[in-house]
């Protein structure tokens, strides 16, 4: 049996090498300006598969591939809104689970076309609140699920905005990430996720989170996004 710390430090790792990966494909869909008027969702969603294919070899998306835009922005992850063409004024975010040699990563980031100040407010506040977040899970060592859930919705809240996500994040890893047979809620950062997030896992290792946040402005029509790699690679 191998040592069970190296095998964690190749683990995390490979996490890290995978969000790195994903954090180069989209600085590459910024660079080739992907996100642009005249252009379905799904057209771009299409394009930033193809992208990760031609950058890192990628053929495997361990969830559905998520581009929305406009009012499609205000829908959590389980819905399917009809495909929408972005406009010159527009706000849209990209959700996108690459599989990379075999490990998961989950990246998502906010666009905002033309200069609206409450798009661009709304763009500006996710990794603010997405930083705060992560304090609050660094600070409390036995926090659970759904105390940190509830601790985003506050933020999200005190911020001026509403938490649009019924879940605020999952647990990742190796493909496919681990689910906890018989009680799912506790693979998420969600209400009823009432065990510690430090944790280990069926097979004895720790537990590796995704933070998410997606805030909205029901009035305005419009919502943003934005997850990463929580408890690794920030210190």
């Amino acid at each position: 049996m191998g040592d069970v710390s190296t095998d964690e430090q190749t683990r995390v790792t490979n996490l890290l090498d995978a969000q790195r990966m994903a954090v180069g494909l989209f600085d590459a869909i910024t660079e080739q300006g992907l996100i642009r008027p005249g252009v379905s969702e799904r057209q771009v969603s299409d394009e930033v598969r193809d992208l990760a294919a031609e950058m890192y070899g990628v053929s495997r998306f361990w969830h559905k591939r998520i581009v929305r835009g406009g009012v499609n922005t205000l829908q959590p992850y389980r819905e399917n809104p009809p495909d929408r063409t972005l406009t010159d004024d527009d706000i849209a975010f990209v959700d996108f689970g690459p599989v990379f040699e075999g490990w998961e990563a989950d990246f998502g980031r906010t666009y905002v076309l033309g200069a609206d100040p409450r798009k661009q407010a709304l763009r500006d506040a996710l990794p603010t609140i997405f930083d705060a977040g992560r304090c609050y899970f660094d600070s409390h060592p036995e926090v659970t699920g759904e105390e940190l859930y509830q601790e985003v919705v506050r933020l999200a809240e005190q911020d001026g905005w509403e938490f649009g996500g019924e879940i605020a994040g999952h647990l990742v890893g190796e493909f496919p990430h681990e689910k906890i047979r018989g009680d799912e809620v506790l693979s998420y950062i969600a209400p009823g996720s009432t065990t510690p997030m430090r944790r280990l896992d069926g097979s004895g290792r720790p537990c590796h989170w995704i933070l998410e946040i997606h805030l909205v402005d029901r009035d305005r029509g419009i919502g943003g996004f934005h997850e990463e790699l929580l408890d690794i690679g920030h210190r």
